[in-house]
Protein backbone atom coordinates (compact mmCIF):
# COMPACT_ATOMS: atom_id res chain seq x y z
CA UNK A 1 0.00 0.00 0.00
CA UNK A 2 2.84 2.20 0.72
CA UNK A 3 4.21 1.90 -2.38
CA UNK A 4 1.02 2.54 -4.08
CA UNK A 5 0.97 5.70 -2.57
CA UNK A 6 4.45 6.75 -3.34
CA UNK A 7 3.55 6.12 -7.18
CA UNK A 8 0.13 7.85 -7.14
CA UNK A 9 1.77 10.79 -5.71
CA UNK A 10 4.88 10.77 -7.49
CA UNK A 11 2.98 10.42 -10.74
CA UNK A 12 0.60 13.26 -10.32
CA UNK A 13 3.26 15.22 -9.81
CA UNK A 14 5.27 14.17 -13.07
CA UNK A 15 1.92 14.68 -14.66
CA UNK A 16 1.59 18.40 -14.23
CA UNK A 17 2.18 20.78 -16.89
CA UNK A 18 4.70 23.01 -14.21
CA UNK A 19 6.82 20.61 -13.63
CA UNK A 20 7.89 19.48 -17.19
CA UNK A 21 10.84 20.79 -17.91
CA UNK A 22 10.78 23.39 -21.26
CA UNK A 23 13.55 21.47 -23.30
CA UNK A 24 11.04 18.67 -23.21
CA UNK A 25 9.36 18.24 -26.33
CA UNK A 26 5.44 17.82 -26.04
CA UNK A 27 6.05 14.59 -27.91
CA UNK A 28 7.86 13.22 -25.41
CA UNK A 29 5.81 14.66 -22.68
CA UNK A 30 3.07 13.00 -23.78
CA UNK A 31 4.52 9.85 -23.70
CA UNK A 32 6.01 9.99 -20.42
CA UNK A 33 2.74 10.96 -18.98
CA UNK A 34 0.85 8.23 -20.79
CA UNK A 35 3.40 5.38 -19.30
CA UNK A 36 3.39 7.05 -15.81
CA UNK A 37 -0.51 7.01 -16.16
CA UNK A 38 -1.02 3.19 -16.85
CA UNK A 39 1.19 2.68 -14.30
CA UNK A 40 -0.55 4.47 -11.55
CA UNK A 41 -3.92 3.02 -12.80
CA UNK A 42 -2.46 -0.82 -12.76
CA UNK A 43 -1.20 -0.29 -9.22
CA UNK A 44 -3.95 1.92 -7.64
CA UNK A 45 -5.91 0.83 -4.45
CA UNK A 46 -8.93 -0.61 -5.43
CA UNK A 47 -10.49 0.62 -2.26
CA UNK A 48 -9.18 3.64 -2.88
CA UNK A 49 -9.07 4.68 -6.77
CA UNK A 50 -8.22 7.62 -8.78
CA UNK A 51 -10.79 10.27 -8.82
CA UNK A 52 -12.25 10.78 -12.80
CA UNK A 53 -11.37 14.41 -12.30
CA UNK A 54 -8.12 13.90 -11.19
CA UNK A 55 -7.73 12.15 -14.50
CA UNK A 56 -9.09 14.05 -16.67
CA UNK A 57 -7.37 17.27 -15.38
CA UNK A 58 -4.10 15.59 -15.60
CA UNK A 59 -4.65 14.71 -19.27
CA UNK A 60 -6.48 18.11 -20.08
CA UNK A 61 -2.62 19.69 -18.96
CA UNK A 62 -0.22 17.72 -20.90
CA UNK A 63 -3.13 18.12 -24.24
CA UNK A 64 -2.42 22.37 -23.37
CA UNK A 65 1.21 21.48 -23.10
CA UNK A 66 1.08 19.43 -26.87
CA UNK A 67 -1.30 22.13 -28.13
CA UNK A 68 0.59 25.20 -27.12
CA UNK A 69 4.15 23.45 -29.23
CA UNK A 70 1.83 22.72 -32.20
CA UNK A 71 0.60 26.34 -32.28
CA UNK A 72 3.93 27.79 -31.26
CA UNK A 73 5.07 25.69 -34.69
CA UNK A 74 2.58 26.98 -36.86
CA UNK A 75 2.68 30.27 -35.86
CA UNK A 76 6.76 30.29 -36.35
CA UNK A 77 5.76 28.59 -40.28
CA UNK A 78 3.27 31.82 -40.90
CA UNK A 79 6.49 34.12 -40.10
CA UNK A 80 8.62 32.65 -41.62
CA UNK A 81 6.36 32.75 -44.86
CA UNK A 82 5.02 36.46 -44.17
CA UNK A 83 9.00 37.45 -44.12
CA UNK A 84 9.78 35.44 -47.44
CA UNK A 85 6.48 37.14 -49.28
CA UNK A 86 7.29 40.71 -47.74
CA UNK A 87 11.34 40.05 -49.12
CA UNK A 88 9.72 39.40 -52.52
CA UNK A 89 7.49 42.45 -52.34
CA UNK A 90 10.51 44.72 -51.55
CA UNK A 91 12.29 43.59 -54.84
CA UNK A 92 9.74 45.74 -56.67
CA UNK A 93 10.12 48.16 -54.93
CA UNK A 94 13.48 50.47 -56.41
CA UNK A 95 12.52 53.17 -57.87
CA UNK A 96 8.87 53.56 -56.38
CA UNK A 97 8.47 56.71 -54.08
CA UNK A 98 7.17 56.07 -50.20
CA UNK A 99 6.22 58.14 -47.83
CA UNK A 100 7.69 58.04 -44.18
CA UNK A 101 7.78 59.86 -41.49
CA UNK A 102 9.76 63.53 -41.48
CA UNK A 103 8.82 66.74 -41.94
CA UNK A 104 10.70 67.85 -45.44
CA UNK A 105 9.45 68.74 -48.50
CA UNK A 106 11.98 68.20 -51.59
CA UNK A 107 10.28 70.58 -54.22
CA UNK A 108 12.03 69.78 -57.65
CA UNK A 109 11.02 70.88 -61.24
CA UNK A 110 8.27 73.13 -58.82
CA UNK A 111 6.63 70.26 -57.49
CA UNK A 112 6.98 68.51 -53.64
CA UNK A 113 4.73 65.38 -52.47
CA UNK A 114 4.32 64.34 -49.11
CA UNK A 115 1.69 63.36 -46.72
CA UNK A 116 -0.20 63.35 -43.43
CA UNK A 117 -0.80 60.73 -40.48
CA UNK A 118 -4.08 60.97 -38.70
CA UNK A 119 -4.74 59.71 -35.27
CA UNK A 120 -8.74 60.13 -35.63
CA UNK A 121 -10.79 61.87 -38.53
CA UNK A 122 -10.40 65.98 -38.40
CA UNK A 123 -12.60 68.26 -39.87
CA UNK A 124 -9.54 70.42 -40.95
CA UNK A 125 -6.34 69.61 -42.08
CA UNK A 126 -3.97 72.36 -42.91
CA UNK A 127 -0.13 72.07 -44.09
CA UNK A 128 2.39 75.15 -43.47
CA UNK A 129 5.21 75.20 -45.74
CA UNK A 130 7.82 77.39 -43.78
CA UNK A 131 11.01 79.29 -44.75
CA UNK A 132 13.91 78.84 -43.65
CA UNK A 133 13.48 81.86 -40.80
CA UNK A 134 10.67 79.48 -39.98
CA UNK A 135 7.58 81.52 -41.36
CA UNK A 136 4.86 80.56 -43.28
CA UNK A 137 5.92 80.43 -46.63
CA UNK A 138 2.60 78.65 -48.17
CA UNK A 139 -0.49 77.36 -46.50
CA UNK A 140 -2.04 74.33 -48.10
CA UNK A 141 -5.60 73.33 -46.81
CA UNK A 142 -6.54 69.57 -46.89
CA UNK A 143 -9.83 69.59 -45.52
CA UNK A 144 -11.79 66.96 -43.69
CA UNK A 145 -9.67 63.88 -43.48
CA UNK A 146 -10.61 60.55 -42.38
CA UNK A 147 -8.21 58.82 -39.82
CA UNK A 148 -4.73 57.44 -41.96
CA UNK A 149 -2.73 58.35 -43.91
CA UNK A 150 -3.41 60.83 -46.86
CA UNK A 151 -0.97 62.45 -49.49
CA UNK A 152 -0.87 65.40 -50.94
CA UNK A 153 1.32 67.71 -53.11
CA UNK A 154 2.91 71.60 -53.57
CA UNK A 155 2.92 73.43 -56.54
CA UNK A 156 6.15 75.01 -55.29
CA UNK A 157 4.71 78.42 -54.92
CA UNK A 158 4.97 81.02 -52.24
CA UNK A 159 1.38 82.26 -50.70
CA UNK A 160 1.48 85.11 -53.28
CA UNK A 161 1.36 82.96 -56.08
CA UNK A 162 5.51 83.83 -57.19
CA UNK A 163 7.50 80.18 -57.47
CA UNK A 164 10.27 79.61 -54.79
CA UNK A 165 13.69 77.68 -55.47
CA UNK A 166 14.07 74.05 -55.91
CA UNK A 167 15.40 72.27 -52.30
CA UNK A 168 14.59 71.06 -49.46
CA UNK A 169 11.56 73.31 -47.29
CA UNK A 170 10.38 72.37 -43.80
CA UNK A 171 6.32 71.43 -43.56
CA UNK A 172 4.26 72.03 -40.13
CA UNK A 173 0.99 69.53 -40.34
CA UNK A 174 -2.27 70.63 -37.94
CA UNK A 175 -5.28 68.95 -37.68
CA UNK A 176 -9.17 69.74 -35.43
CA UNK A 177 -11.89 67.91 -35.15
CA UNK A 178 -15.05 69.80 -32.86
CA UNK A 179 -12.21 72.57 -32.47
CA UNK A 180 -10.08 70.24 -30.27
CA UNK A 181 -6.60 69.45 -31.78
CA UNK A 182 -6.04 66.02 -33.10
CA UNK A 183 -2.75 64.19 -33.19
CA UNK A 184 -1.04 64.63 -36.89
CA UNK A 185 2.27 63.29 -37.77
CA UNK A 186 4.18 64.60 -41.00
CA UNK A 187 5.37 62.69 -43.66
CA UNK A 188 7.77 63.49 -46.52
CA UNK A 189 8.59 61.54 -49.49
CA UNK A 190 11.34 59.90 -50.54
CA UNK A 191 12.59 57.25 -53.75
CA UNK A 192 13.83 54.04 -52.63
CA UNK A 193 17.15 53.22 -54.09
CA UNK A 194 17.75 49.58 -53.25
CA UNK A 195 16.24 46.98 -50.95
CA UNK A 196 18.50 44.83 -48.49
CA UNK A 197 17.02 41.69 -46.32
CA UNK A 198 19.29 39.55 -44.32
CA UNK A 199 17.52 36.99 -41.45
CA UNK A 200 14.15 38.34 -42.18
CA UNK A 201 14.47 41.89 -41.81
CA UNK A 202 13.76 44.41 -45.01
CA UNK A 203 15.72 47.67 -45.04
CA UNK A 204 15.08 50.04 -47.69
CA UNK A 205 17.94 53.10 -49.05
CA UNK A 206 16.07 55.72 -49.22
CA UNK A 207 18.77 58.10 -50.14
CA UNK A 208 19.38 61.17 -48.35
CA UNK A 209 16.51 60.01 -45.58
CA UNK A 210 19.45 56.57 -44.92
CA UNK A 211 18.35 53.45 -44.37
CA UNK A 212 14.95 52.67 -43.18
CA UNK A 213 13.05 49.44 -42.22
CA UNK A 214 9.94 48.18 -44.37
CA UNK A 215 7.96 48.64 -41.07
CA UNK A 216 8.41 52.44 -41.53
CA UNK A 217 6.91 52.83 -45.18
CA UNK A 218 3.54 54.69 -44.13
CA UNK A 219 2.06 54.58 -48.06
CA UNK A 220 3.08 54.36 -51.66
CA UNK A 221 3.08 56.71 -53.80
Amino acid sequence: MTTVSSTTSSSAATGSASSVSSATSAADQEDRFMKLLVAQMQNQDPLNPMDNSQMTSQIAQINTVGGIEKLNTTVTQLLSAFNNMQSQSALQLPGRDVLVEGSTLALQNGSAAGGVSLAADADTVKVDVLDPAGQVLRSISLGKSSAGVRSFTWDGKDSSGNAVADGNWQMRVTATANGKAVDATALTAAKVQSVTSKDGDTELDLGSLGSKAWSAIQSFL
